[in-house]
């Protein structure tokens, strides 16, 4: 889903070391517009020194500001709010501005002790007529709280900030507070207060208590709601912990009321600004204003460096806020299912029967599924359905099995054998690159062929000898072809590790020396569903508009196989146009939760009927299932 495109420029601001005071990093930058231009104010960072004003060598975060006449090239930078008062003395942190009935109120974490602490970490807010000179300063919060912001508008004549206490002292909470006047906003009765009854307040945003949240920008009014950008840090104690940008949807006229939420993040720490920095593995969202009617500018923080600038698409943002999970497209299972089981009778698929490819000749769907014997050795059987969910022609034979020393058994009752087919039909052929694993050597990518005539004839015995086609000592699997050529050249999918990876060939011709190359092409995702590893489900299907390729992703939380869709280019299938926020299909019933591997559907075969697509599984690594969805509903929950 490309509802969020990071600006090509990026990152926006980056340290001046001709300027001591921002000469380490400039970060978290908070957008404001005056008149047409636009104006961010940021944390600066200077290089550690002596403070002579406090006798102490630190790095001095103030915050500086930069106008711009486009939104995106900001200029004319200067130091904006300096630590001067005994509250702020060693450092003014994390900007948010807001336009308020006539002034700039721009709200900031205060540090008064160092080394730093809890007691010394609070709210401040900086006050300005016209975003060149502070008028006011006061302290906000007596308790240890961070990143506080101001809605633009009053709520029901009630001024209305958000903010997030006990940063410092978790677990965090994103709350509102509602009050009568300005002036309460550095009123300590009011803020203590409030302080005692805050669970009234706080808002349902932590997932699990090992994860963190923080305020990130000012709120955006729009139609459907207030818009709120935030982070959310999973896992926030430990080395693993994962920085995301979360999207909240509030009531127009009461904050307390969420309308809407993202299930993952929409940005995570991805290129190379992002990664490595200051502190890596950083995005921090700080602030967001509208462009235009379309489009919203999320400004953000990398690897506490620099300032970057991200586009988002805003229908489709409050789209996916305000849709309900259970309205959301899925993948409907067939009541029919399973739709294979184990056959006892048959010793070679009396254990299991699962991950099944498919393909579609004349109106017959053609299966080949993998079979285990009670030896752990896998074949492939064949199935054939008129209707594509009734395979009544099954046959007693496997229609392939081990051949090669490759794919022979070198350990007694360990798993070798041919695993996971995946077909394509092409140039009057039916290819089929599999797994072939000898239970001793890394799992590799074979192939083999048939012709059209004889695998509609099962003159199996003529299946070409296999040959290995990924390179020796790497653990490659998932692998097809694309059922065409892109520019006289053919395209193989292969995942050699975690990640989705492709390779161009002039000839299907391979020698048993040749490999294919990795070229790494879709990757797992931080802090989504498919955090952990990816890898292609079935052979992609071409529609009038792109290319549909069906992947599984892994979560590294809960290791379950989940299943989404990535569109690619009809003229360049590597160019991903757009890929699934959430997941289309996972485990939910006991044939899927329960098996040889709990908590797996894993597709390796689609086809398309009357507009209906059609995926082919195995669940729980024992059964084989088939479920369906609309080709427009998942152009629809993809784009």
């Amino acid at each position: 889903m490309n509802f969020i495109q990071r600006y090509h420029c990026n990152p926006v601001l980056w340290p001046n070391r001709k300027h001591s005071w921002e000469a380490e990093s400039v970060f978290n930058g908070s957008p404001v517009k005056r008149g047409e231009e636009t104006i961010i104010a940021y944390r600066a960072l200077s290089k550690t020194h002596f403070y002579a004003k406090e006798g102490v060598e630190i790095s001095l975060s103030q915050i500086g500001r930069a106008v711009s006449q486009d939104g995106f090239t900001f200029e004319d930078r200067k130091l904006l709010v300096r630590p001067d008062q005994s509250w702020d003395r060693f450092g003014c942190e994390d900007p948010r501005i807001t336009f308020f009935e006539g002034k700039y109120y721009i709200f900031y974490t205060a540090l008064s002790t160092y080394p730093f602490g809890p007691d010394g970490i609070k709210v401040a807010v900086a006050i300005s007529d016209d975003m060149n000179t502070i008028t006011e300063k006061h302290l906000v919060t007596p308790f240890n709280a961070k990143a506080m912001t101001l809605f633009p508008e009053r709520i029901n004549g009630k001024i209305v900030v958000i903010l997030t206490v006990d940063t410092d002292n978790p677990p965090s909470k994103i709350a509102y507070a509602m009050l009568d006047s300005i002036e309460q906003l550095w009123d300590m009765n009011f803020w203590n207060s409030w302080y005692e009854s805050m669970n009234t307040y706080k808002l349902p945003l932590q997932q699990r208590p090992e994860d963190h949240v923080e305020i990130g920008s000012q709120p955006v009014k729009t139609d459907k709601g207030w818009l709120l950008f935030y982070s959310y840090i999973r896992d926030y104690h430990t080395e693993k912990k994962v920085f995301g940008v979360d999207a909240i949807l509030l009531d127009l006229q009461n904050p307390h009321i969420v309308l809407g939420r993202t299930d993952y993040p929409i940005l995570t720490p991805e290129e190379e600004y992002e990664i490595y920095g200051d502190i890596p593995m950083i995005v921090f969202p700080s602030g967001a204003i509208m462009k235009d009617e379309e489009t919203i500018i999320l400004h953000y923080g990398a690897a506490d460096t620099s300032c970057c600038i991200a586009e988002i698409h805003l229908a489709t943002l409050l789209d996916l806020l305000s849709t309900p999970v259970y309205d959301r497209p899925q993948f409907r299972r067939r009541k029919e299912n399973p739709i294979l089981t184990p056959n006892p009778q048959n010793e070679w698929e009396a254990k299991a029967v699962f991950n099944p490819s498919v393909v579609d000749i004349d109106g017959t769907v053609h299966m080949a599924y993998r079979a285990m014997s009670e030896e752990n050795t896998s074949y492939m059987g064949y199935a054939s359905s008129q209707n594509g969910v009734m395979f009544d022609v099954r046959d007693a034979e496997p229609m392939y099995w081990p051949r090669a020393d490759f794919e022979g058994k070198n350990v007694p009752n360990g798993n070798s054998g041919c695993e996971d087919p995946r077909l394509t039909l092409i140039d009057d052929k039916v290819y089929m690159l599999y797994t072939a694993y000898n239970g001793t050597e890394a799992p590799r990518v074979a192939m083999t062929h048939l012709s059209k005539q004889d695998f509609l004839e099962k003159n199996w015995k003529n299946w070409a000898w296999p040959v290995l086609i990924s390179p020796p000592n790497y653990d490659n699997k998932d692998a097809c072809i694309l059922p065409e050529k892109v520019n006289g050249k053919y395209l193989l999918y292969h995942r050699m590790g975690i990640d989705i990876d492709y390779a161009y060939v002039d000839s299907l011709d391979f020698d048993g020396n040749t490999w294919l190359e990795e070229n790494i092409w879709v990757s797992k995702r931080p802090g989504m569903w498919d955090d952990w590893k990816v890898g292609i489900s079935a052979t992609p299907v071409k529609t009038d508009t792109c290319w549909i390729l069906i992947y599984h992703g892994v979560s590294t939380d809960d290791h379950i196989y989940r299943v989404g869709a990535i569109l690619m280019d009809l003229e360049d299938p590597t160019k991903i146009l757009g890929r699934s926020y959430y997941p289309l299909f996972e485990p939910e019933v006991s044939y899927e939760l329960i098996g040889q591997v709990p908590n797996v559907v894993f597709p390796e075969g689609n086809i398309v009927r009357d507009g209906e697509f059609y995926i082919y599984y195995g669940g729980a690594d024992s059964v084989v299932g088939v479920a369906t969805m609309s080709v427009e509903d998942i152009l629809r929950s993809v784009k």
